[in-house]
């Protein structure tokens, strides 16, 4: 694909917002009703960050909240804090005690690193936590491209553990998704009758595919458009 270099530039792939922040969590649109319940970190408060610590322990040790997407991506923002509030992941673990190790602390504080694009379908349910921890070992588009493959191919948390392994400087996302039959780029729309109708007239009397005609339509679209946040 050779649009992806200039892709790269556009698309934010790492967060934007202040670490912290209960951006999606706060969002009634995402989380309904209980995105009254949201609590943001600040690294830079020391009680903050203590809340944090205590939030990261309790994390660690709750098993049974593995399958409520809210409560783990406030976890994570709990561990991205507590490490930047207190310097790094070594000392994050310390303050948190009890058996949090380094490496829970950095998985999850990378997903909460990832853009607010992705994050808002593990909010919603339509990415595992577990397959965001793995999404989040991977960088650039190479994020989106997996993240929306499994939202679009409905990838298990195992094909996306063994494809994020085989990212790397050689083989991009997109790559890895090809060789197991996955087309990044399908995608079923819906549109009203008439835009539909005009759609088919067009494309038949231009002789052009109607895909085709939608995605000059979206470029064209998107290239006028201001970049927006996330």
């Amino acid at each position: 694909m050779p649009e992806d270099a200039d892709a790269d530039r556009r698309l934010p792939a790492d967060r934007e917002e202040p670490v912290g922040r209960p951006v999606v969590r706060a969002d009634p649109a995402v989380t309904g009703e209980r995105a009254k319940e949201a609590v943001g970190f600040n690294p830079d408060d020391p009680e903050s960050v203590a809340e944090a610590a205590e939030t990261v322990l309790a994390f660690s040790q709750n098993t049974v909240g593995a399958a409520d997407n809210v409560y783990m991506l406030r976890g994570a923002a709990a561990c991205a804090a507590l490490v930047r509030g207190v310097g790094s992941y070594k000392q994050a673990v310390k303050r948190a005690g009890g058996d949090v190790s380094v490496s829970f602390v950095r998985k999850w504080a990378r997903v909460h690193d990832l853009p607010q694009a992705i994050r808002r379908h593990v909010a919603r349910g339509d990415i595992a936590p577990t397959a965001a921890k793995h999404i989040a070992r991977v960088s650039g588009i190479d994020r989106f491209d997996l993240a929306w493959a499994v939202v679009d191919a409905d990838l298990t948390v195992r094909q996306v553990r063994r494809i994020a392994s085989e990212v790397d400087g050689d083989t991009t996302a997109a790559e890895a998704l090809a060789a197991r039959g996955i087309d990044l780029g399908r995608l079923e729309l819906s549109l009203p009758n008439d835009v539909y109708r005009e759609l088919r007239r067009r494309a038949s009397i231009e002789n052009r595919n109607p895909g085709d005609m939608v995605s000059e339509a979206l470029q064209t679209y998107f290239d006028e458009e201001t970049v927006t946040p996330e």
